[in-house]
């Protein structure tokens, strides 16, 4: 049976990417002024700060940041303003941020938050644009915000150096559609493809996304697992959030065992990564598919 939870090129995976660590524009020093007293209510423009290398006074559900997001991590003095749905307001009065950085499409009220402080709000797509592009052009915006604009574009470079890099390492694999899928539970997978992030990073390094029916707003699609049988000639990539409870009952079930990536040992189990992330979402995924892929050949 194909062991779901853990394997030898699950820690080897862990232990490469200790030895990778994602982009850095050097120390995080804090801009002058405005970027002294900035709070992240939604996760997606945590990144985007970071890359321009300022730490945010505080950010929305530290916790879950921690399990979902990982990287980049935050100092020990980042503060925890409550759900990135609800945060604490009177906790925000009390801090008195000089901005607030929200995204479209989830978090707050915008209307309740706009009395405490100037708001920046991030998006996720931006028609024609992709996430990918998106979150490019929201680094260069944000950085402009906060007289970082150089920043924005060594980061920006960095990054495209790194996915060029990984094209070339990845070009055997052009050919084999690659499958992206996490488990909500024990019956149900979400499958990422036209309009996610991670859509847009196979693209951007040459490679082929396996999922090609409707999704949502976010690149999305929740189907059940007895879908993913109908699904052939693929390899698979399960993201992993430190829940395996569902995942043991799952590789007992004869329906599992019979899906063709399974039954031909081509599923890889991968660390997490926030779908709906950013810049470092963005590079985290191509060096974990960089690292798992070559492991695998």
């Amino acid at each position: 049976m194909y062991n779901l939870v853990a394997s030898p090129s699950r820690r080897r995976l862990l232990q490469l990417l200790a030895c990778t660590p994602l982009l850095n524009c050097g120390s995080l020093l804090a801009a002058p002024s405005v970027a002294e007293r900035i709070v992240a209510l939604e996760w997606r423009p945590v990144e985007l700060l970071l890359a321009l290398g300022v730490m945010p006074l505080a950010v929305a559900d530290l916790p879950n940041y921690r399990r979902w997001v990982v990287e980049p991590q935050l100092a020990p003095t980042v503060q925890d303003v409550g759900l990135r749905s609800e945060p604490s307001l009177e906790l925000l009065q009390r801090l008195k941020p000089s901005l607030i950085l929200l995204s479209s499409g989830f978090g707050p009220n915008a209307a309740r938050i706009a009395p405490l402080a100037p708001q920046w709000v991030s998006q996720f797509s931006r028609a024609p644009h992709g996430p990918l592009a998106t979150t490019e052009q929201d680094l260069r915006a944000l950085g402009g915000l906060l007289g970082r604009e150089a920043a924005a574009e060594t980061w920006l470079d960095g990054m495209s150096h790194r996915f060029a890099e990984a094209a070339q390492r990845l070009h055997r694999f052009r050919e084999e559609p690659l499958l992206l899928f996490s488990f909500l539970d024990s019956r149900r997978v979400m499958v990422f493809g036209r309009g996610s992030l991670f859509a847009d990073v196979l693209a951007r390094l040459g490679l082929v996304n396996a999922w090609q029916g409707e999704t949502n707003a976010w690149g999305s699609a929740i189907i059940g697992i007895e879908q993913l049988a109908q699904v052939e000639g693929v390899r698979a990539l399960c993201f992993l959030h430190g829940d395996d409870d569902p995942m043991r009952e799952i590789a007992r079930a004869q329906l599992w065992r019979s899906i063709p990536f399974v039954r031909d040992n081509k599923l890889h189990l991968l660390p997490a990564v926030w779908f709906f992330g950013a810049n470092y979402s963005a590079l985290r995924f191509s060096q974990l598919l960089t690292l798992t892929l070559e492991e695998a050949a």
